[in-house]
């Protein structure tokens, strides 16, 4: 052979190494969301794992985010993603404890870890092998998908002072804390998105809980329920990213490590951009909006709810084995972790104020 010729064998080979992503073939799919494409930050991570998919893979990984204006199914993304109508979701775990009780546990649960805790309890903990074990009876990987962090207690129209004020308000509030509040004698509903102000404006229901401010201001609920409560049902609320099993063990080893990581690094991201929207919300609605009154439920109606989640939980793990061990779980974790979030995070936070 021509020294020539080898010379261009070689630049060949070279290329094929240098470039192994345009030997494979482009994978299209497409992603559901349960919000609409608007509704940021919750609708972040889709958009962001679709372009860092797309650039990490040399355009050979291409993902379309449709939100929920485009599929009319905000609460049907797990059936769809099961289905492989979408080969991939963004939603969140608990809106399907109807399906399987279990799933609550990934996204959140009243009184229970913080972000960090629960980040801990996922990644170096047995978080991600019981998420499997649960979504493996769909056919349905998951992975987790952005954290809003402590969420607000809610909107109401009126004060609450003790459980009386309970009875037989109409409220939207969904996953555990839902049952909760049925509990105390709330009447309990869960409506999407685009209806919840409309729904608080008209009568239809007396109170909501939403996000925090960030998510709130924009929403309006300011305008015609005055009193803004703190959190206690979610403290760290994980969205989800569903994918499908079959179309997921379809793609190359080098397409798998690239929708891996990308998820990761949007998941962190959304916790970052939501606090940095509170903080910045919060401000404003402070200064815009001084009618707002922030509020923490009286200590016997907390009490109330820390009781009955706690016989709610244990009622569950008496008859489910899978529930059992996962509340096990994290609560075993929690109560180690929680020790180091007093020392480090809460005694911090109180000192520095102390010395204010």
């Amino acid at each position: 052979m021509k020294f020539a010729a080898k010379i261009a064998l070689a630049i060949a080979a070279l290329a094929m190494l240098a470039t192994p992503a345009m030997a494979q073939k482009t994978v299209k799919w497409k992603l559901a969301m349960t919000w609409p494409a608007t509704l940021t930050p919750l609708a972040s991570p889709p958009a962001k794992v679709a372009k860092m998919v797309e650039e990490m893979s040399g355009g050979t990984f291409v993902i379309k985010v449709e939100g929920k204006e485009k599929h009319k199914a905000p609460l049907g993304i797990l059936d769809m993603v099961k289905g492989g109508q979408y080969q991939m979701g963004h939603s969140g775990s608990y809106y399907w404890k109807g399906k399987d009780i279990s799933t609550i546990f990934f996204t959140t649960i009243p009184f229970g870890m913080t972000t960090a805790e629960q980040y801990a309890w996922f990644y170096y903990d047995d978080g991600m092998k019981y998420m499997q074990q649960v979504y493996d009876r769909f056919k349905v990987l998951n992975f987790p998908g952005g954290n809003t962090g402590v969420q607000m207690g809610g909107w109401f129209k009126k004060e609450i002072n003790s459980l009386d004020d309970l009875k037989g308000l109409k409220m939207r509030i969904p996953g555990l804390a839902g049952e909760v509040f049925a509990k105390l004698g709330v009447n309990v509903t869960n409506i999407p998105a685009g209806e919840l102000y409309t729904s608080l404006d008209r009568g239809t229901i007396d109170a909501l809980e939403w996000v925090g401010p960030g998510m709130d201001i924009k929403m309006g609920f300011h305008k015609v329920a005055p009193f803004y409560y703190t959190g206690w049902h979610e403290p760290a609320s994980e969205m989800q990213f569903l994918i499908n099993k079959r179309a997921y063990e379809k793609l190359s080893a080098e397409h798998k490590a690239i929708l891996q990581t990308a998820m990761k690094a949007a998941a962190a991201d959304m916790y970052y951009e939501n606090f940095a929207a509170s903080a910045n919300a919060w401000e404003k609605m402070k200064t815009d909006f001084p009618n707002i009154k922030v509020k923490t439920f009286p200590l016997p109606v907390l009490k109330a709810m820390k009781k009955a989640t706690d016989e709610l939980l244990d009622t569950y793990a008496a008859k489910d084995a899978q529930f059992k061990e996962i509340l096990d779980s994290q609560r075993t974790f929690m109560k180690k972790a929680r020790q180091w979030s007093v020392i480090s995070d809460y005694n911090y936070i109180k000192t520095s104020m102390d010395v204010e």
